[in-house]
C-alpha cells in the first residue's frame, strides 16, 4: 500500500513511517519541509495521488485555543477534500482520550473540530485516541517548575509510551476503516504529581514535587484523561520506560 503520513517527521509520525516501511509498504512523509502544507493545500494533491491510506499525526504549532482551532479545522478539511478527489479509501487520525469531555479547554475543542471534519468529510476513517505520552511528562514538569519546586495537581493520568501509540496508529492504517474511535492507554493510572515524583526519583536534578491543585497543565481537569473500561491497554510501565530511556 501507499500510505501518506502527515506529520511524518514528528515523534509519532517518524515511528509510524518506520513501522509501515518495515511491513513492506510505501510511506510518504508529508510535511511543510517536504513541500506539503495542509493549511494552504500546497502539495496536497500530488502527495495523496494514488494513496491507499492517509495518516494524520500532525499537530498545531500553537496550543492557544483560536490558533489551534484554525489549524485543525482548515488542515483537516483541506486534507479530506484532497483525499476525496484522489479516491483515498482510508483516513486515520490521532486524537486524545477524553477530548470531547473537556469543554473548557480550547486545544481539546480544536481536536474535537478536527475529528468532526474527518467524520463529515466523506472518506472512510479511523480515529485513534491516546492518553498523554510518557515523553510529555518531563516538559509538563519544566513548565510547572518554580525555583526548585515542581508544582502539579493530582489529576489522574494513564500515560503511554509513544512507541505503543505509533504501533496502534500503524495497525489502524494497515487495517480496514472502523468509522469509529479506538481508545488506547498505558497500564497504570497515576496522579500527575506522582508521575513527577517517579521521574525525579529516576533522574534526580535537585527539584522536589509539591502537589498544588491549582498549578500546572491539567489543573482542575475533570477525571476523563484515563480512558474507560473499553480502552486498549498497552504494557509498558512509566517507571520501566524511564529506566530504559
Amino acid at each position: 500500500m501507499k500510505i501518506v503520513v502527515v506529520g511524518g517527521t514528528g515523534l509519532i509520525g517518524s515511528q509510524v513511517v518506520a513501522l509501515v516501511r518495515d511491513k513492506g509498504h510505501e510511506a510518504v512523509v508529508a510535511t511543510p519541509s517536504t513541500g506539503v502544507d495542509t493549511l494552504t493545500g500546497e502539495g496536497l494533491t500530488e502527495a495523496v495521488k494514488g494513496a491507499d491510506v492517509v495518516v494524520d499525526v500532525s499537530n498545531s504549532p500553537s496550543f492557544e485555543a483560536e490558533a489551534a482551532l484554525d489549524f485543525f479545522t482548515r488542515a483537516g478539511r483541506n486534507l479530506v477534500a484532497a483525499e476525496k478527489e484522489a479516491g483515498v479509501g482510508h483516513h486515520v487520525v490521532l486524537s486524545i482520550v477524553g477530548v470531547d469531555q473537556v469543554p473548557d479547554y480550547g486545544y481539546y475543542l480544536a481536536k474535537v473540530a478536527q475529528e468532526n471534519a474527518v467524520r463529515d468529510g466523506g472518506v472512510p476513517y479511523s480515529v485513534v485516541r491516546a492518553t498523554q505520552f510518557f515523553e510529555f511528562i518531563a516538559p509538563v514538569m519544566d513548565m510547572s517548575t518554580q525555583g526548585t519546586e515542581v508544582r502539579l495537581s493530582s489529576t489522574r493520568l494513564r500515560p503511554i509510551a509513544s512507541a505503543e501509540v505509533a504501533a496502534a496508529v500503524a495497525e489502524a492504517a494497515l487495517g480496514a476503516p472502523s468509522n469509529g474511535v479506538r481508545d488506547i492507554a498505558g497500564p497504570e493510572i497515576l496522579p500527575l504529581a506522582r508521575l513527577a515524583e517517579i521521574t525525579l526519583a529516576a533522574k534526580p536534578d535537585g527539584r522536589s514535587v509539591v502537589t498544588d491543585e491549582t498549578a500546572g497543565l491539567f489543573a482542575s481537569m475533570p477525571d476523563v484523561l484515563t480512558g474507560d473500561d473499553t480502552a486498549h491497554l498497552a504494557t509498558t510501565r512509566y517507571e520501566d520506560w524511564l529506566k530504559q530511556s
